[in-house]
């Protein structure tokens, strides 16, 4: 197999406005996620991903694999393998994310939720400030484990209420148990999109 660094050499992408198209890789890259600032491959053979930014957001990668190398050793955080200029790679974490669990209907329990609160506590114990913690970022493994993925901004300043507002939510209807546990992916992403405008009272 190639090393790490030719596989993240093999990933090429045209820039159209405010969108980026991924031109070519190599066949040993398995495309599995797209965010707005990298592409995630699965490295095949592996249980490992590449994450591969693209302009103008090279300098990403060397600030989240600082930050991985911080979390080396915790139990919820992936490990980190190897990084350069644009590319950082980690374990490959099995499994439905919350977001993905609402849209199939898996159901989030309490205990899980209390997890997720552990593994950002112990992030904060080694001097980070967790944020951006959004539904497609904390992954339920088949085996019931709680994984974080994208820690980019955990050393960002600025206090950030996401978890806590999705933990407000969970409270006050998710946990109901009569409330339905799957919605559809559409109105999940307007629910994201208004949170995101402040449009939604209980969460200015």
């Amino acid at each position: 197999m190639k090393s790490f660094s030719e596989l993240a050499k093999s990933v090429s992408f045209t820039r159209k406005g405010s969108k980026v198209k991924l031109n070519d890789k190599d066949p040993a890259l398995e495309l599995i996620g797209t965010g707005r600032s990298a592409y995630v491959f699965k490295i095949k053979d592996t249980n490992k991903v590449l994450k591969v930014f693209f302009p103008p957001y090279e300098q990403i990668a060397q600030k989240e694999a600082e930050i991985y190398k911080m979390l080396s050793g915790n139990i919820y955080y992936p490990s980190i393998y190897d990084s350069g200029e644009h590319y950082l790679v980690i374990d490959y974490i099995a499994g439905n994310t919350l977001f993905d669990c609402l849209v199939k209907g898996i159901e989030v329990t309490a205990n899980e939720i209390r997890e997720i609160d552990k593994a950002l506590s112990m992030a904060r114990e080694k001097g980070l400030n967790p944020s951006d913690i959004h539904l497609r970022n904390i992954i339920l493994t088949k085996d019931d484990q709680v994984k974080i993925i994208d820690v980019a901004r955990f050393k960002q300043t600025k206090k950030c209420k996401q978890w806590a507002d999705i933990k407000a939510a969970y409270k006050k209807f998710y946990h109901r148990r009569l409330f339905p546990k799957k919605a559809p992916e559409l109105i999940l992403n307007l629910i994201a999109f208004l949170y995101k405008k402040k449009m939604i009272p209980y969460f200015r």
